[in-house]
């Protein structure tokens, strides 16, 4: 493997990244540290200027570009953080550059990588159509293409964020890094493991898009046939193959994560941390129960915090489902005067709180035998539920839990 990522070179890339990067560091999370017996920290990347650490990537790689390279314009494709991390360098550098984009990108993510003064391109269904079409531009107007993951310069610039958390924790025993493409990975477990060789470092990706974990156990870089997960970021069905060996040597394990755990870390952060992360930034938190060590020093790595607020409010609310806060019952009741005030009173003494009821009375032909009440509400987690539907059995209300649907 030619040598490349020196440790001279993320040396260099540190120096140059902290002219653009806010410093992000770290915190200590009482809560995670007691819930799972390790001293955790958090590395809110997410708190960057961008919103991710891409930024750090982008800007170094166009830092060991020549000038005829930076004269020629720059050209990537993104649905997302790399579009705005180069996007942010580019006009740091007052390089131009363009952004392929896929049609299907929030319209906040397009204006925001326009305002740093780009030309956005929007172009096929997802990434790969755009990047291929990136690809073809770069052809044809002679641009220098950045690669979002695979690419060395991209990857030690990356990698920084080790040489951060090594400085400022230097006992730290595990760092957790989300993994799409691997770039990431990369830069951070290369330079750990040059730093402090006896450190794990350890992958989280998606259970549905885990296309890191399937190319180490084949020794191959792999294509999945599909990468379908709520963590965008991280939806990728290909890893790197400049990179791949590096991840092959320096990364000691990788942890996938299904979608429902990033909906109950959300809340988590939310409401222990009160940071917003979107959920490929959350990988590493939700990795945090599946890592099985006790008594050491962990970071997790938050890759970003760039979320719709369409998205947010989906993901407060299964968060909410998943966690007992907020649960439907369909329960049955004579059709008679009372009955209505009898369960809602029953509900209110047990300090449930009802926010949607919906009342049927052609649930049955025998109206005088049975109507169904409907009734969303919240309550205080699991256990505050459960005596709630104890006592609606109790009182002959025959409780059903139902999807709610909010």
């Amino acid at each position: 493997m030619e040598e490349m990522l020196t440790l001279e070179k993320f040396e260099e890339a540190t120096e140059i990244v902290h002219q653009v990067t806010r410093e992000t560091k770290l915190l200590y999370s009482k809560v995670f540290s007691d819930r799972y017996g390790n001293k955790i920290y958090l590395k809110p990347e997410n708190m960057q200027y961008t919103g991710a650490y891409k930024l750090r990537g982008a800007y170094y790689k166009i830092s060991t570009l020549s000038e005829e390279e930076k004269a020629k314009g720059l050209i990537t494709a993104s649905a997302g953080n790399h579009a705005q991390g180069v996007a942010y360098a580019a006009k740091a550098y007052g390089v131009k550059a363009t952004i392929v984009m896929p049609t299907t990108t929030p319209l906040i993510k397009v204006e925001r990588t326009k305002s740093y003064g780009v030309e956005t391109v929007l172009y096929g269904d997802n990434y790969d159509e755009a990047c291929a079409h990136a690809y073809e531009l770069a052809d044809e107007h002679g641009y220098t293409f950045i690669h979002p993951f695979d690419d060395l310069a991209v990857a030690t610039g990356q990698g920084t964020i080790a040489m951060e958390i090594i400085q400022e924790l230097p006992l730290v025993d595990y760092i957790l890094v989300p993994i799409g493409g691997g770039g990431l990975a990369t830069g951070v477990s290369t330079l750990a493991k040059m730093l402090k060789p006896n450190i794990k470092v350890i992958g989280v990706e998606p259970l549905n898009a885990n296309c890191m974990q399937v190319s180490l156990e084949a020794g191959k870089v792999c294509t999945l046939d599909d990468a379908n997960t709520i963590a965008d970021g991280t939806a990728v069905k290909t890893p790197g193959e400049k990179i791949f060996p590096y991840i092959q040597q320096n990364l000691d394990d990788i942890i996938t994560v299904e979608d429902d755990e990033l909906i109950v870390a959300f809340l988590d952060m939310v409401e222990n941390h009160k940071m917003i992360v979107e959920n490929s930034g959350l990988l590493t938190v939700a990795a945090l129960k599946h890592l099985d060590v006790k008594g050491k020093k962990v970071v997790s790595i938050l890759s970003g915090g760039n979320m719709d607020v369409i998205t947010m409010s989906s993901v407060v609310q299964n968060g909410l489902i998943a966690r007992d806060r907020i649960f439907t019952v369909s329960v049955l009741m004579p059709d008679k005067p009372g009955e209505l005030v009898r369960v809602s009173s029953l509900i209110a003494n047990l300090r449930g709180n009802v926010i949607r009821l919906d009342h049927n009375q052609f649930f049955s032909t025998n109206r005088n035998a049975a109507v169904e009440l409907k009734i969303t509400m919240e309550a205080f987690g699991t256990e505050h539920k459960e005596m709630i539907l104890k006592e609606l059995e109790n009182q002959g209300f025959r409780p059903k839990l139902i999807r709610p649907n909010l």
